[in-house]
């Protein structure tokens, strides 16, 4: 008579062999156009809620008057495709979204944002599609991006709708 340990040891072999030999599942087709304007509508949608926020629609992440937008329009240098990376005045390996609550709490005096909520989610998602296919190259902050066209205005920034609309996805 077989103990339980080698009973149950069996039963999961069957269900295995059994598993892989009905499991025949074949991967999703790629997106319709459909889904894709819908993600990429999505997308752009955050994006835009980081643009305001990039540029002070939310008093509270800044108490003297300035935004992320004052030092860096257009998310220029922020070089958010960069990160994690070594930020010297850390002395540590630090993510996009620190950095970005380092410079709303110290040169903004403001209040920092969730790192897991959804303004900081949109301040990133700014960020990134601005600097979306830039090549990263090690070295010095203003040789790892290229400087970012202003599409519009006088030295103000590009809102993400009027950017180069990305099809790739």
């Amino acid at each position: 008579m077989k103990n339980s340990k080698q009973i149950f040891r069996g039963l999961i072999a069957a269900l295995t062999v059994s598993g892989l030999a009905l499991g025949t599942v074949q991967a999703r087709e790629p997106y319709t156009p459909a889904e894709i304007k819908k993600q990429q509508d999505a997308r752009y949608k955050v994006s835009e809620e980081g643009y305001n926020l990039w540029h002070g629609s939310k008093p509270t992440m800044q108490s003297n008057g300035l935004a992320c937008g004052n030092c860096h329009p257009d998310a220029a240098a922020s070089n958010p495709q960069t990160f994690p990376k070594f930020i010297p005045a850390f002395n540590r390996v630090a993510s996009f979204a620190e950095m970005v609550n380092w410079c709303i709490e110290n040169p903004q005096a403001g209040k920092a944002l969730d790192i897991q909520g959804p303004e900081m989610n949109a301040m990133a998602a700014y960020a990134f599609e601005l600097h979306r296919g830039r090549a990263v190259e090690p070295g010095l902050a203003t040789r790892q991006t290229a400087p970012v066209v202003v599409e519009y205005g006088k030295g103000f920034p590009s809102k993400p709708s009027m950017i180069g609309q990305d099809t790739r996805y």
